[in-house]
């Protein structure tokens, strides 16, 4: 389901990394090489990015695929960027939020992906929505398990977790409510890049002349992406890498 991508670095043209590369995200959206759940990610995509001495990123979203859209290759060519998140979805069902539903997901100074299935949703989900206060779930952007995974993941921001905390946490919360749920989170401040792993494939890769990709897949045929392993939370910023175990869910 779905596939993402986050860049943070030197600034360049968004389309350097969304649109440009011969294996990338505009081709994953029809074409994708590691994706297992799913073929084809045509139901909506977004890219949201931020703007020099602008904490506040900005997002284009649309629902229909990425490679329908006539305004995005001229949009890439121009903004230049020093960090974004953009994602093309294959819906987990169908439903009436159109744009809404697309990724990345923002609050203040966050974008925000998911990349899976929450099991069961959305019954599944019923006790760790009671524990949520009432205006965080009014505040849903759409009806579907990732609007829902981002509420408690900026809930937790809000409590004071730090990106890395609250998507780990988000994981731990949602796997042991939902056994065989697929987690890989994607969360940037437009300084750093916070992902997990948890039931599909995540990169990573140093871009040459600066700035670091984490992705779902490699968007080249380059040797140097290096695969995060399952049950991994990923913490990057333009120059270095850290990954640590995830927290297994209490049986």
């Amino acid at each position: 389901m779905c596939r993402h991508i986050a860049y943070v670095g030197p600034e360049i043209p968004f389309a350097d990394v969304v649109l440009s590369p011969p294996d990338g995200l505009y081709r994953q959206s029809w074409a994708p090489r590691r994706q297992v759940h799913g073929t084809v990610n045509a139901d909506g995509f977004g890219v949201g990015w931020y703007a020099s001495g602008d904490p506040v990123p900005a997002r284009y979203r649309r629902a229909g695929p990425i490679w329908a859209d006539e305004l995005l290759p001229d949009l890439g060519r121009v903004i230049r960027t020093g960090a974004l998140l953009a994602a093309v979805r294959d819906a987990t069902e169908s439903g009436a939020d159109a744009e809404a539903a697309a990724a990345p997901f923002a609050a203040g100074r966050y974008l925000f992906s998911h990349n899976g299935a929450v099991t069961g949703w959305p019954g599944s989900m019923a006790d760790l929505a009671a524990e949520l206060p009432p205006e965080e779930l009014l505040r849903l952007q759409a009806r579907c398990d990732a609007a829902f995974l981002w509420a408690l993941v900026r809930h937790r921001l809000a409590q004071g977790d730090d990106p890395g905390e609250a998507l780990a946490a988000t994981v731990t919360a949602v796997a042991g409510a939902a056994p065989g749920s697929r987690l890989n989170l994607l969360l940037t401040d437009g300084l750093s890049i916070a992902a997990t792993t948890w039931g599909d494939t995540l990169f990573h890769h140093s871009v040459p002349g600066g700035g670091t990709v984490v992705a779902s897949e490699p968007y080249d045929r380059s040797p140097h992406w290096t695969e995060v392993p399952e049950g991994t939370l990923l913490r990057a910023t333009g120059t270095d890498v850290h990954l640590s175990p995830l927290k297994e869910p209490e049986a």
